[in-house]
């Protein structure tokens, strides 16, 4: 069995990434998403709506240019305080 923990993700950079965000349903995600990745294209689509219908999750897709540029992203995005998850 292969164990994932140990493995480093190879990616040829630069290439388009998805991050999936999961905020609550009263959030406005344009502005959350411009607020972390500013002047960048980038595509938003919601992708889910939980049961209750409070939280709404949405698929984040931009080009990213490095490994630490994924990471970084990754990072501001969970650091938001209307981002509730980042996957």
């Amino acid at each position: 069995m292969i164990d994932l923990n140990k493995e480093k993700l190879k990616l040829n950079y630069p290439c388009n990434w998805k991050y999936k965000i999961v905020v609550l349903e009263t959030i406005n995600i344009k502005t959350v998403v411009t607020d972390v990745v500013s002047q960048r294209e980038h595509k938003v689509k919601e992708s889910n709506v939980s049961k209750k219908g409070k939280f709404k999750s949405y698929t984040l897709e931009l080009l990213v240019h490095s490994d630490d540029d994924r990471k970084g992203l990754y990072e501001n995005l969970g650091n938001h305080d209307d981002i509730k998850m980042v996957l």
